[in-house]
């Protein structure tokens, strides 16, 4: 089994066997239904790759590789966006391959540091290019899903759960796409609270605690369909 990828891609000669084989590093293990999470390089190219070739067989063989064809597509809409990485290949069905961002995870970083208000506006504006390409990544407001940059610029990963306008185009899914898009947005004033409560304007604090009652249903709806997304992911 082949990698799909562009050609000259470092990857495109490897089976899912040879790329296994020269697995340098594992980020995390497979666990039910969460795929392993490695490193690899390759032709001096480092990448990370998800993997569900692990997991049982027909999780695998069923969601897993219908997670993997719904992230690559989502990284082929994204192409070229800066902050989000490279898409290099999915290898076997099972295992998708993408550049490794030299950075670090938000988790926990407000604790050791505070990002700069330059991070923010280009987070903002990065998060509006991916929603004009009609995209919402559904989940943001993990914070193992952003990476500061060592360019100190954010970057976004993980879109499996990510969610494409051209699948809710139906009211009244239309206005849970809408909600995720908003939920992107919050994500960035939560990070702000985090690091810089004193820089989020009243609007944007009210904004972030307004619930109405249609809200609150809608965003019950989109609770469980992020639930479902994340225990597969």
């Amino acid at each position: 089994m082949k990698v799909n990828r562009d050609k000259g891609r470092p990857f495109g000669d490897l089976s899912l066997r040879d790329l296994t084989a020269k697995n340098s590093l594992v980020l995390r293990d497979c666990s039910g239904t969460r795929p392993a999470i490695w490193t690899v390089e390759e032709g001096g190219v480092r990448a990370v790759v998800k993997d569900f070739s692990r997991n049982a067989f027909l999780f695998r063989n069923t969601v897993g590789r219908f997670l993997i064809w719904r992230e690559q597509r989502a990284y082929l809409k994204l192409k070229g966006i800066k902050g989000v990485p490279a898409f290099l290949g999915v290898v076997g069905g099972l295992a998708l391959i993408t550049e490794e961002v030299p950075g670090r995870s938000l988790e926990n970083l407000e604790k050791e540091m505070k990002l700069p208000d330059s991070f923010f506006a280009s987070m903002t504006s990065l998060v509006s290019r991916i929603h004009e390409r009609g995209l919402a990544h559904c989940d943001l407001k993990r914070a193992p899903n952003t990476l500061l940059g060592d360019d100190g610029q954010p970057y976004i990963v993980d879109w499996a759960a990510s969610i494409s306008e051209s699948e809710f185009k139906v009211p009244p899914l239309s206005l849970i796409h809408r909600r995720f898009k908003l939920d992107d947005r919050m994500a960035i004033t939560k990070l702000k609270l985090r690091h810089c409560p004193d820089k989020v304007s009243p609007e944007e604090a009210a904004r972030y605690n307004y619930r109405s009652w249609g809200e609150r249903l809608i965003r019950g709806i989109r609770d469980r369909l992020r639930e479902l997304l994340q225990r597969a992911v």
